[in-house]
């Protein structure tokens, strides 16, 4: 071992007993980050729960101290069908975090992508009336969060409520019950497990629109009586947006409402952009396929590798800058070949977009990560 990564690793070690480097001794993500006390994260699908891909498990359980599931605890796949409910990918995902020391993520409880088909609608299958959606709310919020009461961490309890403009997003939550649904929400997640965090997540909380009525909301829910322990940045970025001013900003913005911030489902997405796509990470926008918009099948140029990697220590700099107001940072996804972008929004392209590449190995810029923090 080089002796100076043996020595950052000695330092690590003395400045916080509980973290353990990996068995050759080197230094990983979790280590780094769990030296300020911030969970480093990755969103984990069923195959890589189950043990069908070991290359991925080995990355999880020595690089991440938290986990969150990518999409087996959402409404569709939880409760596909009224009053028969699926627990069984769910309750794997929390016990493999459980037999490995992590902490894990509740995503999502309300949402209005990937809700179940039933939802919103009666037996005539017209629009449910407010009180029925509001019991339905309520009821899938207290079993799911009471089935895991004191094995889930925390819980993105409401995403993606706002557009970013600053107007609440016309969202069958919020056309059927009003914009109260995100208080009643809240109260029911932390009935239903007071232990728990609460958090609000949403994408392209740089924009200045979106930042102010976050800000204006989380002050109005905390009057109510509601606690919000974290703001969700999702950090679904690209190789020329957020503008970093404006995203170091929302951070310092947010921490002053007196939440913490977390990084929730990042990843950096240098394709090029279809025309007239803003950002952000609306699952609806689709565009359709072109060559052009899909260069490196066979892998990053130098240029496109430089700007991947530049773009990366750009954001981690910012969360160093910040780490006290940090507490959790989470990729979106633990390698390249299961990343949701290869797919999104151009559906068929061969995305980059995360730290461990399709052989599950981690990048160079990895390893520079960990020397920052």
């Amino acid at each position: 071992m080089k002796a100076s990564l043996y020595l950052i690793s000695l330092i690590a070690l003395a400045g916080c007993s509980t973290q353990q480097p990996a068995k050759d001794g080197t230094l990983t993500l979790k280590d780094a980050l769990g030296k300020h006390e911030i969970l480093a994260g990755v969103a984990v699908n069923v195959d890589e729960v189950a043990g069908r891909v070991p290359k991925a498990q080995d990355v999880i359980t020595a690089n991440f101290s938290s986990i969150v599931a990518e999409n087996c605890m959402k409404q569709e796949k939880i409760v596909p069908e009224q009053d028969k409910y699926f627990f069984d990918d769910a309750d794997s995902l929390v016990a493999f975090g459980e037999r490995n020391g992590m902490k894990v993520i509740g995503h999502c409880l309300v949402w209005h992508s990937q809700a179940a088909p039933w939802f919103f609608t009666d037996a005539k299958g017209g629009e449910v009336s407010r009180d029925t959606l509001i019991s339905r709310m309520k009821n899938h919020i207290s079993t799911v969060v009471g089935r895991y009461k004191g094995r889930i961490y925390g819980w993105d309890v409401v995403n993606e409520a706002i557009e970013d403009d600053g107007s609440y997003r016309q969202t069958p939550y919020y056309k059927i019950i009003g914009p109260e649904y995100i208080e009643i929400a809240l109260k029911a997640a932390e009935e239903a497990d007071p232990d728990a965090e609460l958090y609000l997540n949403d994408f392209s909380m740089s924009k200045p629109g979106k930042r102010d009525k976050y800000v204006e909301l989380v002050k109005d829910l905390k009057l109510k009586g509601c606690r919000i322990d974290a703001i969700g940045m999702q950090s679904h970025n690209g190789g020329d947006y957020p503008d970093l001013s404006e995203y170091e900003k929302s951070m310092d913005t947010f921490a002053a409402c007196g939440v913490k911030v977390m990084m929730t489902e990042l990843d950096l997405n240098i394709l090029p952009k279809p025309e007239d796509f803003g950002g952000g990470a609306n699952v609806g926008d689709e565009f359709k396929y072109r060559d052009e918009l899909d260069p490196y099948k066979d892998g990053l140029d130098e240029q496109a590798q430089k700007l991947f990697d530049d773009r990366y220590l750009a954001f981690f700099k910012i969360y160093e800058k910040h780490k006290e107001q940090i507490s959790r940072i989470t990729l979106w996804g633990v390698s390249d070949k299961t990343s949701w972008l290869n797919d999104w929004p151009v559906e068929g392209r061969t995305s980059y977009p995360l730290l461990f590449d399709r052989d599950y190995n981690a990048k160079p810029v990895v390893q520079k990560i960990i020397e920052l923090f």
